[in-house]
């Protein structure tokens, strides 16, 4: 191989069985193509991701939303206090999901990132709204703002733990 020339193979992004794959090819030192490395590029929130993310935002809802004191917290914690818990919330996932799905391929994918942070959040907020009303700590219709803090609450590490599950693949 003569200086100046760069025979070395491209590194390509290409869809496969229906999900985005970075294409790494292994050449030997002459530039010949040995073999293909694939990783999955996780830059689209798909139906999968959604699944997982409810399974392991319930991990942790069901535990801290049966808790007496998560309950307390949402009686005495201020409304403003809890609009930073839900604030710190979209942060963390924000940072957790640029920094493991979208540091290297962020350009073009800013609605997939907005949309898998919100997502996540709001996934996670559903759940936890469905067990705290199954197990009629929400007083919806009486003091929906209580009810509101509750699930805000809770919904904090069952993001966290919906977030850390959709890294799974």
């Amino acid at each position: 191989m003569s200086e100046g020339t760069d025979t070395k193979p491209k590194i390509t992004i290409r869809r496969i069985g229906g999900y985005l794959h970075r294409v790494v090819p292994i050449a030997d030192k002459s530039g010949q193509v040995l073999s293909y490395v694939l990783n999955p590029l996780m830059v689209e929130f798909r139906t999968r991701d959604v699944l997982q993310v409810a399974v392991g935002a319930a991990l942790l809802a069901i535990p801290v939303s049966l808790t007496e004191e998560a309950w307390r917290l949402g009686e005495t914690l201020p409304v403003a206090n809890t609009l930073g818990i839900l604030g710190i919330s979209l942060i963390f996932i924000a940072v957790f999901v640029y920094f493991n799905f979208y540091r290297a391929h962020f350009r073009g994918n800013g609605f997939e990132f907005i949309k898998r942070v919100v997502g996540t959040y709001l996934i996670a907020f559903l759940v936890v709204a469905l067990i705290l009303t199954l197990i009629r700590k929400c007083p919806w219709g009486v003091d929906n703002v209580l009810a509101l803090k509750r699930i805000v609450i809770v919904a904090f590490p069952a993001a966290m733990s919906g977030t850390l599950s959709d890294t799974i693949k």
